[in-house]
């Protein structure tokens, strides 16, 4: 492995960890770091398209290990007298579960059908920048249109069955690149009346089956189509996962404790400022050529 490509998977896995979990699109910046020359991963295309995909189950395990007392149904039951205790099923924890499976049936239908379209006409820059500016604006007006208002879903338990297939219908629109699937999500459960922690934990859970998933169709496509890995593109993969796993175990807390003060207008205009400094990037290069 060279030291420079080393450097660059550095690189992507602190921008994945980072931006996996707040709302500002984690592929939409991989990509667009990727389409800065100096910054190019020096790699076989069909890697990079499953380890832009797939470097993000190092930022599951993040979710799963802060939130394991909050996600994992089985737990020990002691009582007086008792030493060992005995193994029971949490179902509060087994019927989040099923909200969460539910919220993942509309963007896993969408995405086995038409993945390779969309990635085939919609990861270039130019949809990129579209996308964070127009999801930056929404995130703007939603919030404005709910400040000073008491939203009546304060945590996940309030989350009903039908919220989270909503919630799921929201997640379709992430499989655009440059919207942000937390970002989706969190402005999908804001405008149905869920509160931002609760929205961003939602959120937070619903991303381990979904990214479990398309981790798991990438790496398919990829054997199938190229035989497998050569040791240097295994090793540039889990290194890119252990710095997404390491990253976002603090910007999952960062999140966590900033919604609890804060609204997501910041991360609206970080979007807005982003896209256009995109296009000004595409349009002004041409006009002094």
């Amino acid at each position: 492995m060279e030291i420079i490509e080393i450097l660059k998977v550095l690189l992507f896995g602190f921008v994945e960890g980072i931006t996996e979990w707040l709302p500002i699109s984690s592929t939409g910046h991989m990509l667009l770091a990727d389409a800065v020359p100096t910054l190019t991963l020096n790699a076989r295309a069909e890697f990079k398209e499953m380890f832009f995909v797939v470097i993000q189950l190092g930022a599951i395990l993040a979710v799963v290990a802060l939130f394991w007392h909050k996600l994992f149904p089985w737990h020990k039951q002691t009582q007086t007298g008792d030493a060992q205790g005995k193994i029971v099923l949490d179902k509060d924890i087994l019927n989040l579960w099923g909200k969460v499976l539910v919220a993942c049936v509309p963007a896993g239908v969408i995405g086995i059908l038409f993945d390779d379209l969309l990635e085939k006409y919609l990861h270039t820059p130019l949809v990129i920048s579209l996308t964070l500016i127009l999801y930056g604006v929404a995130f703007i007006i939603v919030e404005n249109r709910n400040k000073n208002k008491e939203l009546p879903l304060k945590t996940t338990a309030d989350i009903s069955y039908k919220h989270a297939l909503i919630i799921g219908a929201f997640q379709v629109l992430s499989l655009i690149p440059g919207t942000s699937r937390s970002g989706a999500t969190i402005l999908g459960a804001l405008l149905i009346g869920v509160a931002r922690p609760a929205g961003a934990e939602f959120t937070f859970y619903l991303a381990i089956p979904v990214m479990a998933g398309a981790s798991a169709i990438k790496l398919l496509k990829f054997f199938l189509e190229s035989g497998g890995f050569t040791g240097p593109e295994l090793g540039y993969l889990l290194i890119g996962a252990a710095v997404a796993f390491a990253v976002s175990m603090l910007a999952i807390k960062f999140l966590m404790n900033f919604v609890k003060k804060h609204d997501f207008k910041p991360f609206g205009w970080y979007r807005i400022a982003l896209g256009a400094i995109v296009i000004a990037a595409l349009v002004l290069p041409p006009l002094f050529a």
